[in-house]
Parts: C-alpha cells; sequence; structure tokens
C-alpha cells in the first residue's frame, strides 16, 4: 500500500479547542515544528510520527507549555 506523499489531519486546538485541519506531509518518519492557529492565531507545537504503515500520528501542544 502506497502512502499520499500528503495527509490532512483534524487536531483539536490546544488554545482554542477549535478543530484544525492539518496537512502533514509524509516525508519524514519524524517531525516537529511550530504552526499558527487558523482560528485564534496562537502557536501550536506539533509532533508528527509516521509508522511504516498507517496513517500519521499527530500530537499537538501549546508552544511554550
Amino acid at each position: 500500500m502506497a502512502m499520499n506523499p500528503q495527509e490532512d489531519v483534524e487536531v483539536s486546538c490546544p488554545w482554542c479547542s477549535e478543530s484544525v485541519l492539518l496537512v502533514i506531509e509524509c516525508i519524514e518518519p519524524e517531525q516537529e515544528y511550530t504552526e499558527d492557529c487558523p482560528v485564534c492565531c496562537a502557536p501550536i507545537f506539533v509532533r508528527v510520527a509516521i509508522p511504516q504503515l498507517g496513517l500519521p500520528l499527530v500530537e499537538v501542544e501549546r508552544e511554550g507549555g
């Protein structure tokens, strides 16, 4: 089964609790980056793990704690 180069993953913003759609680049097996919430503009720390088979596992938390 071939994995898509990008996957859309829906998460809840850790600041405003709104549903946010993240586009995950499935190139690196492990990633960490910061992305601003499109609703409240607060920084979200995103941690991604991509298993060999399956969808990306995404964790989000408030940037800076």
